[in-house]
């Protein structure tokens, strides 16, 4: 077996080969931990049977534990720089196609059909750029992808909030609009020690398992979405003044917002994050109502 790029040696010696420098916009921290990546690839609980997507490459340290592991991988890289890198590293590896192009602008339903037709399971694992971590993983949902699940390494702050609880400082929309597709968990914690360069902040390893259908059924879901992010548009307000100043024609809508909350027996002076995903759409499958009659 080739040896592990995910190592201080081979990686310095690999970005001293290509006189590689590090460009903070892109967000690229490499890790040098390989126990950390086998784990990682365990999470996905991967099979000769499955595809994987990844985002952000770099130098292959994670491309390398996955081509082991699964039957295809496929990686998107935006950095140009990385190509010659990636093409040398991974040379063993006939399993892996990179991609150059920004994920956020690919179509990932595409590139599927095309390089997984003999696969029968898809996952996304990745060691996020921190950067466009959010962007990243709401499109991956948004798009309905056919993939089993994500598996991927992000700031511990992002994972905190995505798999955070009613009640909690950390829950907001974010964690509504991710549990709504998944089921999510913060699988492990990661020491800003185990990259190069060192990040500022401390990294977390998050398992997204996609739902066969979402959480709650919601008659329009890009209301839902806004009603949840009107209710948390100012933590400090109540659900209440939220909605009346953030949806749109709230203002006129005061009164029907304040019936439609009493019926359904929720304290209109309750704050956005002591609501469950359950009470969102209940309102807003109610509130959608109303503003159909006005509009």
């Amino acid at each position: 077996m080739t040896k592990d790029i995910a190592t201080l040696g081979r990686t310095r010696e690999i970005l001293e080969k290509y006189g590689f420098s590090f460009k903070k916009s892109l967000g690229q921290n490499f890790l040098i931990d390989t126990n950390i990546l086998r784990r990682i690839v365990d999470y996905a609980e991967l099979s000769d049977e499955t595809g994987v997507i990844e985002i952000g490459p770099g130098i292959g340290a994670l491309t390398e534990q996955l081509a082991r592991r699964a039957r295809k991988v496929v990686a998107f890289e935006i950095d140009q720089r990385l190509l010659p890198i990636l093409a040398d590293t991974l040379f063993p590896y006939p399993n892996v196609r990179i991609i150059h192009q920004d994920v956020l602008k690919a179509d990932i339903r595409r590139v599927m059909e095309e390089e997984f037709s003999s696969v029968r399971d898809v996952m996304v694992v990745a060691n996020l750029p921190y950067y466009v971590t959010t962007p990243i993983i709401m499109k991956l949902l948004e798009d309905h992808l056919p993939i089993r699940g994500i598996v991927v390494m992000l700031q511990k702050e992002v994972a905190d909030r995505i798999s955070a609880q009613p009640g909690t400082k950390d829950y907001g929309s974010l964690s509504i609009a991710v549990q709504y597709y998944t089921k999510a968990e913060t699988v492990m914690t990661v020491p800003r020690t185990v990259f190069i360069p060192q990040p500022n902040v401390d990294s977390a390893v998050i398992r997204l398992t996609k739902r066969e259908k979402p959480a709650v059924d919601v008659i329009d879901e890009s209301f839902f979405f806004q009603v949840v992010r009107a209710s948390f548009s100012q933590r400090r307000k109540t659900i209440l003044n939220n909605l009346t100043s953030q949806l749109p024609n709230g203002k006129q809508q005061k009164e029907a917002i304040e019936r439609v909350l009493t019926e359904l027996q929720i304290d209109s002076r309750r704050r956005g994050e002591t609501l469950t995903i359950e009470e969102f759409a209940k309102l807003s499958n109610r509130l959608v109502k109303e503003w159909k009659e006005k509009a």
